[in-house]
């Protein structure tokens, strides 16, 4: 199981990115579809998640700003990141959690993360 995430770049406060996250090699399904981060100095944390057929969770700090999206076909996430602040910047790790068979439980994949950088 891979994930490949793109999308990071350097944008200005107040700008827009929209990072995507696919989900390639044997899967069976895959359960919760998110995003974490980890900023310069700081300890990794939950940025959002969304569940297979379910509503997704957001941290404080991004409600109103960030969307999470997940196309099943495709096994992909996305994170649609509007009204960018400098604190959002960091690098930004893909991160589900998926079965390789209907006999395997769920485990965590992750992603190689994709370094976002929000400038004044």
């Amino acid at each position: 199981v891979q994930l490949q995430a793109s999308g990071g770049g350097l944008v200005q406060a107040g700008g827009s990115l929209r990072l995507s996250c696919e989900v390639s090699g044997s899967i069976f399904r895959v359960n919760v579809m998110g995003w974490h981060r980890q900023a310069p100095g700081k300890e990794r944390e939950l940025v959002a998640v969304i569940p297979s057929g379910g509503s997704p969770n957001y941290a404080d700090s991004v409600k109103g700003r960030f969307t999470i999206s997940r196309d099943n076909a495709k096994n992909t996430v996305y994170l649609q990141m509007n009204s960018l602040k400098l604190e959002d910047t960091a690098v930004y790790y893909c991160n589900v959690l998926a079965q390789e068979t209907f006999y395997s439980g769920p485990r965590n994949y992750w992603g190689q993360g994709t370094l976002v950088t929000v400038s004044s």
